[in-house]
């Protein structure tokens, strides 16, 4: 089980799993150990980690946020009753992404530098190798627009704005390589996800697909997820 403390060594991958589901391994294994049961989680408690997932809340504030729900209940009159659910921890997850969301734009999380990182993926989109004619372009344009963003300071929903460059980016990038490629490519993920299967609900499995795509197919250039999140979870440069 993952005993570390939600600030620390809890940010990177789980060791021996997939980097699209170490995320949700690390959750589970964080909420399961703190609540001191055997039990696993239901498939609306991994819905509930995907929806985290989605909003791109790092794991140490996912689990500082589960930490403070539960040192709460162990403090509160209901102590002798046990956390039945991950969702319980849903409010307390909500308030740790909502401070970490307010530090990001005033450039004060401890834990990120996101001009710094602004800067450093419009170096990687430059470097980007074998990228076809329109891609490059695009590359090009992207890394401008990073860099004039950073030097702006315009951090307020910087997620955001990098998630929708990046899904430009692959889009074009899918474009050029071709629809042979990008079979072999999905069907080379789906075999690794297999083990996922009768674990996870569909769409978590569905959403772990998307991301090991996105992965491997900005790899295959030289560059990382164009995302903080991923820059936390040690996908970076």
């Amino acid at each position: 089980m993952l005993t570390g403390k939600p600030d620390g060594g809890a940010n990177g991958a789980v060791a021996g799993i997939d980097p699209e589901a170490a995320y949700y391994q690390a959750v589970e294994e964080y909420f399961v150990s703190r609540r001191g049961d055997p039990l696993f989680l239901s498939n609306a408690e991994w819905n509930l980690v995907r929806r985290w997932r989605l909003l791109g809340v790092p794991l140490r504030v996912v689990l500082r946020g589960i930490r403070d729900a539960l040192d709460a209940h162990a403090h509160g009159w209901s102590r002798e009753r046990r956390v039945a659910s991950l969702s319980y921890c849903a409010r307390e997850v909500d308030a740790a992404r909502e401070r970490w969301e307010r530090a990001l734009a005033l450039g004060r999380d401890e834990g990120l530098d996101a001009a710094a990182a602004l800067r450093g993926f419009a170096t990687d989109l430059e470097r980007a190798r074998d990228l076809g004619p329109g891609a490059r372009l695009l590359a090009v344009e992207l890394a401008r627009e990073m860099r004039e963003r950073a030097e702006g300071g315009r951090l307020e929903e910087v997620s955001a704005w990098l998630a929708e460059r990046e899904a430009r980016l692959l889009e074009a990038i899918s474009a050029e390589e071709g629809p042979e490629r990008g079979k072999a490519l999905e069907a080379e993920i789906d075999a690794g996800l297999e083990r996922w299967r009768t674990r996870m609900p569909a769409r978590v499995v569905a959403q772990l697909r998307r991301e090991s795509v996105a992965r491997r197919r900005l790899e295959a250039h030289g560059l990382p997820r164009l995302s903080l999140f991923h820059l936390e979870a040690g996908g970076g440069r």
